[in-house]
């Protein structure tokens, strides 16, 4: 029973686990958290999680850290693991666990940017106490909650970004609270964030860049290239699906390296948006495979749908349902667009 609590509180950690694979029925590989990995290669994996008795441990081949998959846990998410150890050991055994490694500091650390500094200012919404005003727009988007850690409350949006790009907002004088969700590179660099507004503040998406090298794609910290990928066009979108990533407004040819065969496009259900209809044809010229919706489907994008009480699993086989590719996919384009 331990082995499968063990296993299911790793999967929910899964997402925030870089090249995360299960090798094996209780082997289970991933870059490290504590190091980074290698710094030279994005492809490297050193992390294990594994069992040895009835326990199970991490250890990084790279920097030497090693702990109890318990410690790991808390390493990673504080209020996850109290509720790790309240499943765990609900039964009353003792809740001690000794780790098999002593606990030695990374030598090999990332070192923070000026940008992971501001960044850390800001509280993720999972450690926001349940009464926080901004703890609506998870609750209302029905975001579950092992994905609270990637949004982040901001209650001074343009002074905020003007410590990552000094003079972006020059003035202050309509400044107010904005969710940020940042964008990770795969090596996990923190390089672009998008502010979304909870009220009726115009723009309602900004998106701010400031590594010029990158697309602005969001996810790709967190997906298997060696699996197919989907391609949403926001990042809660992207939540709710496995494997996905969200564009952003950008352009998916420059941020990903992967066969376009491997990639299912999913733009927002909105058949008389002509920019929407010009990107799917351009998607299925370009060998991607896509998703066009059926005529009855009445919800705008992934996110309305599992609002509108549809879970992941049914919206993941609407899709597969209705993905496409090369001629039959035009056809189905020319069927579904009102313009």
């Amino acid at each position: 029973m331990s082995t499968y609590i063990d296993i299911k509180f790793l999967n929910l950690l899964s997402s925030r686990l870089q090249k995360f694979k299960r090798k094996s029925e209780n082997l289970f590989n991933f870059r490290c958290p504590h190091c980074g990995d290698s710094q030279k290669s994005s492809t490297k994996a050193r992390g294990f999680v594994y069992r040895k008795k009835n326990d199970m441990f991490f250890k990084c081949h790279n920097c030497g850290v090693g702990q109890s998959l318990g410690n790991f846990i808390k390493f990673m998410d504080p209020l996850l693991h109290k509720e790790y150890i309240f499943e765990r050991f609900k039964d009353g055994k003792d809740v001690s666990i000794k780790p098999e490694f002593d606990f030695t500091p990374s030598k090999v650390l990332k070192k923070k940017t000026r940008y992971d500094k501001a960044l850390s200012q800001l509280l993720p919404f999972h450690q926001l106490v349940k009464t926080h005003s901004a703890k609506k727009f998870v609750y209302d988007r029905l975001i579950p909650k092992e994905h609270w850690d990637k949004f982040f409350f901001c209650t001074r949006f343009y002074e905020w970004s003007n410590e990552i790009i000094p003079g972006k907002f020059p003035s202050l004088e309509y400044d107010h609270p904005r969710v940020v969700i940042p964008f990770y590179d795969r090596s996990g660099s923190f390089f672009a964030y998008q502010g979304r507004a909870f009220g009726k503040e115009q723009p309602k998406y900004i998106t701010i860049k400031f590594d010029k090298t990158k697309q602005k794609i969001y996810g790709l910290d967190r997906i298997d290239l060696n699996k197919p990928v989907m391609i949403t066009e926001g990042p809660i979108d992207s939540l709710f699906l496995a494997n996905a990533i969200a564009l952003a407004g950008s352009d998916a040819d420059g941020g990903i390296n992967i066969q376009h065969q491997q990639c299912t496009m999913i733009y927002d259900n909105e058949p008389r948006n002509e920019h929407i209809v010009s990107r799917m044809i351009k998607a299925v010229d370009k060998n991607f495979n896509l998703v066009v919706w059926p005529k009855t489907l009445e919800h705008k994008d992934i996110n309305d749908m599992i609002i509108s009480g549809k879970s992941a699993t049914q919206v993941q086989s609407l899709i597969y349902n209705n993905t496409h590719s090369g001629l039959t996919a035009l056809q189905h384009i020319n069927n579904w667009k009102r313009i």
